[in-house]
């Protein structure tokens, strides 16, 4: 495999209402917004961010920035 500095690292941005904020349990699975993935945690971020002002007025919205590269590959250094 390549350096870290290249590797792939993919994210997932994902978000919607929850049921109760004590637990990350969707109100309504299709509902659920599927963000997009990206390359680095650095873009997810971004994303995440948007999205998470865009729905700051509403406190069960939540979006959640999945590591996909560690569900993929578990054995990966988490760096």
């Amino acid at each position: 495999m390549t350096d870290s500095a290249s590797q792939q690292l993919l994210h997932l941005v994902i978000g919607g209402e929850l049921i109760n904020l004590e637990k990350n349990e969707f109100k309504d699975l299709d509902k659920v917004d599927i963000v997009g993935v990206y390359p680095n945690y650095a873009a997810a971020h971004a994303a995440w961010r948007a999205k998470a002002q865009m729905t700051v007025d509403n406190a069960h919205m939540r979006y959640f920035i999945v590591h996909l590269h560690r569900l993929l590959d578990p054995g990966q250094d988490p760096k």
